[in-house]
């Protein structure tokens, strides 16, 4: 059973249904119980991140979801989602995360590095389709092909202290950190089930994991 986690964040409804599209069998639930039964786990995320972490942190949800990732079963993130499991973020004020992954998440603008670069004047939130390089190999990228379109609708991105746990990178006016992994951890700043053929097919990836 997949689960798809509700704790007020919103577009719970489209990553379910694209799941369920790949063959899935899915349910969006904000019970703790049901989520300790859970085979798959995703946390989708639309909003700012205090906001988000206090939901989650309030719903009773977290230590379910904690105990689901420290036993090593499968787990997806995806946009907010994907930021919550940094150290903080930097979205009005610093706020904790879950420290799942040691870094920050910033906005686009603060990120740029040089003050006369065109970039800077690129329109946060960065939204619509944009290429992902594969940053390392992982089972949920078979037979998607390196360099392939996702679509993103985002201002802020994770940093990581570490490099090596980025999956996948893009461009928006500066590299930024596309897709995370570890173990059995994956998330992505990116929406695959806003994706369409190659989002649909990560997600089913996700669902025959077994890391």
């Amino acid at each position: 059973m997949v689960i798809v986690i509700d704790y007020g964040s919103g577009n719970l409804r489209s990553v379910a249904k694209a799941l369920e599209t790949v063959g899935a069998e899915v349910r969006i639930s904000q019970q703790a119980e049901e989520l300790k039964q859970a085979s798959h786990l995703v946390l989708p995320g639309v909003g700012a991140f205090a906001d988000c972490h206090r939901n989650l942190s309030e719903s009773g949800l977290l230590p379910p979801l904690l105990e689901h990732i420290q036993a090593g079963k499968p787990f997806l993130g995806i946009c907010v989602g994907m930021q919550l499991l940094f150290s903080e973020g930097h979205e009005y004020g610093v706020h904790p995360g879950l420290d799942l992954f040691a870094g920050s998440v910033v906005r686009f603008a603060t990120d740029m590095r040089d003050p006369e670069d065109a970039s800077r004047h690129l329109k946060v939130p960065h939204m619509g389709w944009n290429q992902v390089q594969q940053t390392q190999a992982h089972p949920l990228w078979k037979d998607i092909p390196d360099g392939s379109h996702f679509y993103f609708v985002h201002s802020y991105h994770g940093c990581p202290q570490d490099p090596q746990l980025i999956a996948g990178s893009a461009e928006y006016g500066i590299p930024f950190t596309a897709a995370i992994a570890r173990d059995n951890l994956f998330a992505t700043q990116f929406h695959p089930e806003k994706s369409q053929r190659y989002g649909l097919r990560l997600l089913h990836h996700f669902t025959q994991w077994r890391p």
